[in-house]
C-alpha cells in the first residue's frame, strides 16, 4: 500500500517562499502520476500542480503559474513543490496524491492515494 507523507509547510510572510515534500513509502513513487492539490478554509480543495511519473511532463493551474515549480526525485521516492512569491491567497492545507496511470492531470477524481496535507500559512 502506497503511503504519502507531506512536509514543509509553515508560516510564511507575503512574497516569501516554501518547498513542500511529499515522501512515499509501501510501493516505487517512480511508477505514479502525482499531484498536488490545496483546501483553504472553507472553501473546496482544488487542483495546483502535476507532474507524470517520469518527470517529463507538468501542468498548473492559472493561479500558480509562474510561481509554483513541481519537480521529482525518483530515487529518493519524493516529489516536490516550491512555492514562490507566496500571496495570503496561498493560504491552505497542501495535499499530495498520487494515480496509477499515463496522464497526469489536476482533478482530484483521477487520484486514488492521499496524504494527510501540511498546512501553509501566508500573512504578514
Amino acid at each position: 500500500q502506497l503511503q504519502l507523507v507531506e512536509s514543509g509547510g509553515g508560516l510564511v510572510q507575503p512574497g516569501g517562499s516554501l518547498r513542500l515534500s511529499c515522501a512515499a513509502s509501501g510501493f516505487p513513487l517512480a511508477v505514479y502520476v502525482i499531484g498536488w492539490f490545496r483546501q483553504a478554509p472553507g472553501r473546496e480543495r482544488e487542483g495546483v500542480s502535476c507532474i507524470s511519473s517520469t518527470g517529463g511532463f507538468r501542468n498548473y493551474a492559472d493561479s500558480v503559474k509562474g510561481r509554483f515549480t513541481i519537480s521529482r526525485d525518483n530515487a529518493r521516492n519524493t516529489v516536490y513543490l516550491q512555492v514562490n512569491s507566496l500571496k495570503p491567497e496561498d493560504t491552505a492545507i497542501y495535499y499530495c496524491a498520487a494515480a496509477f496511470r499515463r496522464v497526469c492531470g489536476i482533478r482530484q477524481d483521477e487520484y486514488d492515494y492521499w496524504g494527510q496535507g501540511t498546512q501553509v500559512y501566508v500573512s504578514s
